[in-house]
């Protein structure tokens, strides 16, 4: 008998709990779908997707967010005609108007409706004007906000530039074509007829407010979108010693914080006293985790420089604004990028004339080393051959291994740009030495900041002073 009450009471429970109503399914059908970003050929995360009915049709509405696969879902949507489209930062930047489609609900039956950015030949046509299907010109298009408060800037300058080389009966021209594009009320911008291959630069200013100089990838007919924040640059005197050596140096400074974290690019295991810094800025080194803070950057767009001994230092764009999400960065290794250069470079040995040296040489405008002139150095390590160039010295830093090329300017010593085999590499002394030896050197050609032919500056620096170009043998 006193087991009864032990099987009533699980029954009461299930009696009650049928009884309260549960929640009930939307009446009407269901509408889902992907949003895609044309431009990246990607799922576009974070779309207001909205759905409302259209004209003569009872008033009706629906919104959701598309999840990081570009999904939604709209449930309970009644029969009717509707319209359905996007809203996301991405068309702002774009600068076209959200895309509308028409729906037809009958029958509460489930319907799928994807969505999607115009495609790239639509918005050049629709920014630039109409192309022939020959033309694979592209197209830069973007945004200029404030970097403190991400207001949209009106008014700025965006300018755009490149190298175009043409070959003729006189030889070898270079020229750098420049666009200036000028920013509306909303911040936008567009430089329109650029390139359809190749690399090319992009820097925004206003008085005296200025993002770094951005370096941008072409393809043919392809739209760039590109963020800018502008903010201005503070400068800062400081002192730097290193061996026997003290220099002054004016360094960018700010109040922006940026962290992330470097790896190496083979195993993905953190790189310890890794050396990262706002180009032209503010320097510090990784902990044991490859983590590293800068709490004194510049506001804005900025170039961001990582080095590790034994990799391939690494330049890219970062945003410094208040909430930046961490940089996550991968080296590889000299070894790595020394494989593949070497196996793609193959040419003969009359490269030297090929590549114009010998015509350079005849100009006078800079220094000029062939080999014979590098033999007779006996120099054991590429920058060794710096150590005793006049106007240039080599200098360490207070880690004894950091060293830098230095070449003296009237303003001061400043580090030139290094070119091996006609392409820029970002390299201290200790990199270059490690990348080629002086007896692989076939010649030399040295240029000060105002005698630097167009193909050998690179123009995403903000403190170049002078070339370095080296040819191997």
């Amino acid at each position: 008998m006193r087991i009864a009450p032990i099987l009533i009471f699980p029954l009461l429970a299930r009696l009650a709990a049928a009884q309260v109503p549960g929640p009930t399914a939307p009446v009407g059908a269901t509408v889902t779908g992907v949003v895609r970003d044309s431009i990246a050929h990607s799922p576009l995360a974070g779309a207001e997707v909205q759905l409302v009915s259209s004209a003569g049709s009872p008033r009706f509405g629906r919104t959701a967010i598309s999840d990081s696969l570009g999904r939604f879902t709209l449930a309970g949507v009644p029969d009717g005609r509707y319209n359905i489209g996007f809203f996301h930062p991405l068309l702002d930047s774009l600068g076209v108007e959200p895309v509308i489609r028409e729906l037809i609900v009958e029958g509460s039956r489930s319907i799928r409706a994807d969505l999607a950015t115009p495609s790239p030949a639509r918005i050049r046509d629709a920014v630039c004007g109409a192309h022939p299907a020959t033309d694979s010109s592209a197209v830069v298009v973007g945004v200029v906000r404030d970097a403190g408060d991400l207001a949209p800037a009106a008014a700025v300058e965006v300018t755009g530039e490149w190298l175009e080389i043409s070959f003729t009966r006189n030889g070898v021209v270079p020229r750098a074509p420049r666009l200036v594009a000028t920013t509306g009320e909303n911040g936008w911008f567009a430089l329109c007829n650029v390139p359809g291959s190749g690399t090319m630069t992009v820097t925004a200013s206003r008085g005296a407010d200025s993002t770094d100089i951005v370096a941008l990838e072409l393809s043919p007919g392809a739209v760039v979108r590109r963020e800018l924040y502008l903010a201005p640059v503070s400068l800062r005197d400081t002192i730097v010693k290193a061996d026997t050596i003290t220099t002054a140096r004016r360094v960018r400074t700010g109040n922006g914080r940026l962290s992330g974290r470097v790896t190496s690019a083979a195993a993905g295991k953190p790189l310890a006293a890794a050396q990262v810094g706002i180009v032209g800025g503010s320097q510090t080194r990784t902990n044991e985790r490859g983590e590293w803070t800068l709490s004194d950057a510049p506001a804005g767009t900025r170039m961001l420089e990582i080095r590790a001994i034994g990799y391939y230092p690494e330049r890219v764009a970062v945003n410094v604004v208040p909430g930046a999400a961490p940089i996550r960065t991968s080296l590889s290794t000299l070894k790595a990028i020394l494989e593949t250069i070497r196996v793609s470079a193959n040419r003969p040995l009359f490269v030297r004339d090929r590549n114009g040296f010998q015509q350079r040489a005849r100009t006078g405008a800079g220094r000029y080393l062939d080999s014979a002139h590098i033999a007779i150095q006996s120099a054991t390590l590429t920058s060794d051959i710096f150590r005793h160039l006049p106007g240039f010295h080599v200098q360490r830093d207070a880690d004894g291994f950091n060293n830098q090329i230095l070449q003296n300017n009237p303003l001061g010593a400043c580090l030139p740009t290094i070119f091996v085999d006609g392409r820029f590499l970002p390299f201290t002394a200790d990199d270059l030495d490690d990348w080629i030896r002086p007896d692989k050197i076939a010649s030399i050609e040295v240029y000060t900041e105002v005698n630097t032919p167009p193909q050998f500056r690179e123009f995403s620096r903000m403190d170049a002073c002078g070339s370095i170009v080296i040819w191997s043998k």
